[in-house]
């Protein structure tokens, strides 16, 4: 994938884990929602990584390390 089609499927990953949290806020005994959450956040840390592995670190504030020995200097995901 390139850049913009993994950010994009990231985000949409990311917005499915969102909504599957708050159903099961309301719903915690859904096992089927409970299955799926857990399912689509391996998805989406397994895209992160192979983001973070591609282009650089995705988040800051210490939630994507970096063994690269400094600091990484690419563009923002935004950008």
């Amino acid at each position: 994938m390139d850049r913009e089609e993994l950010l994009r499927r990231i985000s949409e990953i990311q917005f499915v884990c969102v909504e599957l949290n708050l159903y099961i806020d309301t719903h915690p005994d859904d096992a089927a929602a409970l299955s799926d959450y857990y399912s689509y956040s391996v998805m989406l840390n397994e895209l992160i990584g192979s983001y973070e592995q591609q282009f650089g670190p995705l988040l800051g504030f210490g939630h994507s390390a970096t063994m690269t020995g400094s600091w990484p200097c690419s563009e923002w995901p935004f950008e």
